[in-house]
């Protein structure tokens, strides 16, 4: 693991600037995916409704020391959009993460370290607690851990993530709905408690309207019926019986409703001993709202070093 200087944090004209795109088949699915940079292995998994270059602030800088491998999941992006199946087992996170192991052995990895955002994070989670001996550290933005939110619904929570039981109804209902004006859609579900569509880049933006079709849609709803039914069944099938072995680094916004509805260190606590975090002033998308704090977080944790929250005003 690198222990150099860390490099300055640097800005970009494209997205994802200097990394090559690839297709990778996998067991289940087709996988788009953008890798760039040399060193240690580090995979960076989006959440939702976003896409791959959700991390396009930090990706370049963090590629300066680090092979950085950040797919779309399936369902998302340019990946390709498998049938469920009538359990929905194909969006699990078991599913997506068996996606991602795929995705490194491709490129020969077989140790990696790995952060994810949002839904990200969850396949993050369950790929630590499936193959502990492969995943050497994890990192996770804006969230706690599935079975601490479905067994702690509080009504604020609810009425901010209206959208996870929503979306988990019978198709085709919510797909009728969400896709009866997309633009809509998509303007509301990233502009979180009023944060303001102004932390997206245009380009960003512009990606993530691209992206957002019935398709993916659908998609996504079979993610969170598989949350809500098989994904579920795991986590309670694991609490308080498996732990992640490896070190932990959760952060979270402190206006998200990750922040204002939980105590993520005490919820991830229940899952991890090896664990540090803390919170940074953004909504729910810290790594395009303050990459100034998301980057040097990464690139400490991830460089076997204690990241310190420094300059978060």
């Amino acid at each position: 693991m690198r222990t150099s200087e860390m490099p300055a944090l640097g800005t970009t004209t494209t997205l994802m600037e200097g990394f090559r795109r690839e297709r990778v088949r996998t067991r289940g699915a087709e996988i788009n995916v953008a890798i760039g940079g040399e060193g240690p292995p580090l995979l960076l998994l989006h959440g939702n409704p976003l896409t791959h270059v959700s991390w396009h602030e930090i990706a370049p800088t963090l590629a300066k020391s680090f092979t950085v491998v950040a797919p779309d999941l399936r369902g998302y992006g340019d990946s390709s959009k498998p049938d469920g199946g009538a359990d929905h087992a194909a969006y699990t996170f078991r599913a997506m993460g068996e996606d991602n192991f795929d995705l490194m052995d491709h490129f020969g990895f077989e140790r990696f370290q790995v952060a994810g955002h949002d839904r990200g994070a969850r396949v993050a989670f369950r790929m630590a607690l499936d193959r502990p001996e492969r995943v050497e550290r994890l990192a996770a933005l804006d969230i706690v851990p599935t079975h601490h939110v479905l067994t702690n619904v509080s009504l604020g929570w609810g009425l901010e993530s209206y959208h996870w039981f929503f979306m988990a109804q019978k198709a085709p209902f919510p797909e009728k709905l969400l896709t009866a004006d997309l633009d809509y859609y998509i303007d509301y579900k990233l502009n979180k408690k009023g944060v303001g569509l102004e932390i997206f880049s245009e380009a960003a933006m512009a990606e993530y309207k691209r992206c957002t079709t019935p398709e993916q849609i659908h998609a996504v709803c079979e993610d969170y019926r598989a949350t809500v039914t098989l994904d579920f069944e795991m986590d309670t099938a694991d609490y308080g019986v498996k732990k992640i072995a490896c070190p932990v680094l959760a952060i979270w916004g402190s206006n998200s409703h990750c922040g204002r509805h939980f105590k993520p260190l005490e919820a991830w606590s229940e899952w991890v001993d090896d664990l540090r975090g803390f919170a940074v002033p953004t909504g729910h998308y810290p790594a395009e709202q303050r990459p100034d704090l998301i980057y040097p977080a990464f690139w400490s944790f991830f460089s076997g070093r204690e990241p310190e929250l420094v300059d978060a005003a």
